[in-house]
């Protein structure tokens, strides 16, 4: 079966920082472009970066962490990284990686809390 498992998060202070990492277990790593997604309490699941296939020479960031987070891969690893500088409050939420074209079962997710 398949496999994501995020780890990394933890509780930080406002403007800290933390690396999040997310191991995949399947084949064709390399094939899918891959993004990490927040769930904040009470609130919907949404994409924060993306990260293209093979190469992952292109990236995209939502508004609210662009300049901050930095999303990357290691295809020989079959992992996808967050790291996320300057962290807010805003930021906290239940980290989550996965395919956005081609998604697979969720993983549990890693907890980041920022707070003073």
């Amino acid at each position: 079966q398949v496999q994501l498992v995020e780890s990394g998060g933890g509780l930080v202070q406002p403007g800290g920082s933390l690396r999040l990492s997310c191991a995949f277990s399947g084949n064709f790593f390399e094939i899918y472009a891959w993004g990490w997604y927040r769930q904040a309490p009470g609130k919907q699941r949404e994409l924060v970066a993306r990260i293209s296939a093979v190469g992952g020479s292109t990236t995209d960031y939502d508004d609210s962490v662009k300049g901050r987070f930095t999303i990357s891969r290691d295809n020989a690893r079959k992992a996808v990284y967050l790291q996320m500088n300057s962290l807010k409050p805003e930021d906290t939420a239940v980290y989550y990686c996965n395919a956005p074209a081609s998604p697979k079962s969720w993983g549990q997710g890693t907890q980041v809390t920022v707070s003073s």
